[in-house]
């Protein structure tokens, strides 16, 4: 198609063709019919390289973080030979805007070879919506472009911090001081119960049922297939405070794989689980394949979730209620997720907190003292629970380093003065 130049170049062709109709400037006729000759001539032009085109997209330098500068390269096959002198590729990335690109020939071969660079790419998957190569005359009067769009995504991994261990280590203790049991033995549940056979071992009598009914009965068990740990992520859309890469669900994600990675070091079985409409979830249990897939999924992820902490925790066919351990990651504390948090530790299942004190993205904020005496609760619980807050040192709070318990223990110790 035509580019405005080339119609206003064409338009005045045909001006000119007229005034010198008009006048009898013969002089004129040649000057007409070479702007004319021109539009056409590049039209044609445009034509000829309109060839098609099939696009391979790299991204340069590895995986990319939160943060980095991304630098996108591309390659484009040309069938045929005669190929487009200065093309230009456009592409318009989800939440990224529209990227251009100039083009070069590649040597000793029929295609093409580009990139551009892309600032500070906080952390997500970028959908590519659009890719086009465009094609233009070197008087800019004629433009083509060639659709090479590929269903592609840019991802950024989120910025994640070394461990070498973690808060929850040294377990939980009761108001009594009796250790907590963070690590179950069994992973058989009851299935059912039936009549008691001969020679049976009386250790399997259910004794309810037996007081029943009268008569022995006896427990059926299955395996019950359960992960080690679970790591919950808090995806609730309204608990989120601050923008993009300075938000309380960006700080949350960063704890919650720095976790999940730890774990899975350790080679332990580990859950990720998101409460994400979708409910999204994925079972590490190593450094390898799960993992990486663990990793794009905190990627993608974000805060949209419609349901509440306490609530997703409830059902208890989840993967994150059946683990024996479960961390739960959020920035909203309130007394139905803590009393989730105690249940889970009086059936002697393990249960820990990393909140993400929202207060702290706000000028001058001030953390509730609803969320303080929360905190209390599972203090006195033996519940283990760490407070991260902006500008922190995430590793070393994760880690329960000796100026992070301290921390907890002083808001533990001021909430506690305050509701007594």
């Amino acid at each position: 198609m035509l580019t405005d130049r080339g119609r206003a170049v064409l338009a005045l062709g045909g001006l000119t063709y007229l005034a010198a109709w008009s006048f009898g400037g013969r002089a004129l006729y040649p000057i007409a019919l070479g702007l004319v000759l021109a539009v056409a001539g590049a039209a044609l032009w445009v034509r000829l390289v309109n060839l098609p085109m099939r696009l391979r997209r790299s991204v340069w330098e590895g995986e990319h973080f939160g943060g980095d500068d991304v630098h996108l390269a591309v390659e484009i096959a040309v069938d045929g030979t005669m190929l487009p002198a200065a093309p230009v590729l456009r592409e318009r990335l989800a939440r990224l805007g529209e990227h251009e690109a100039e083009l070069r020939r590649v040597a000793r071969g029929r295609g093409l070879a580009g990139g551009y660079t892309l600032s500070r790419v906080p952390r997500g998957r970028y959908a590519i919506e659009s890719s086009s190569v465009v094609l233009e005359d070197p008087f800019g009067l004629a433009r083509a472009d060639v659709e090479v769009t590929r269903p592609d995504a840019l991802l950024v991994y989120p910025r994640l911090v070394e461990l070498d261990e973690v808060f929850t280590d040294a377990g939980g203790q009761t108001p009594g001081g009796r250790q907590l049991l963070l690590r179950r033995t069994t992973g058989f549940e009851l299935h059912s119960v039936r009549d008691y056979e001969q020679g049976e071992s009386l250790r399997r009598v259910h004794w309810p049922s037996t007081a029943r009914r009268g008569e022995l009965m006896v427990k059926e068990l299955e395996d019950a297939p359960r992960d080690e740990s679970a790591v919950f992520l808090d995806a609730c859309a309204g608990g989120v405070v601050g923008e993009g890469a300075d938000s309380t669900f960006e700080l949350a994600v960063r704890a919650a794989g720095s976790l999940v990675r730890l774990h899975a070091r350790r080679g332990r079985r580990t859950s990720l689980v998101v409460s994400t409409p979708g409910r999204a979830y994925q079972r590490v249990g190593s450094l390898d394949g799960d993992w990486q897939r663990a990793l794009e999924l905190l990627a993608a992820v974000q805060p949209d979730g419609h349901m509440s902490a306490s609530a997703f925790l409830a059902d208890e066919s989840g993967a994150a209620a059946r683990a024996l351990d479960l961390t739960v990651v959020t920035a909203s504390l309130d007394g139905r997720l803590v009393d989730v948090l105690l249940q889970r530790a009086l059936a002697r299942h393990g249960a820990s907190l990393v909140y993400v004190d929202p207060a702290s993205f706000l000028p001058e904020g001030r953390r509730p003292q609803e969320v303080d005496g929360q905190l209390v609760r599972l203090d006195r619980a033996g519940v283990p629970a760490i407070v991260v807050r902006r500008g922190d040192d995430l590793a070393a709070r994760l880690a329960g380093s000796l100026e992070a318990r301290q921390g907890s223990a002083s808001v533990a110790a001021a909430a506690g003065g305050a509701h007594g």
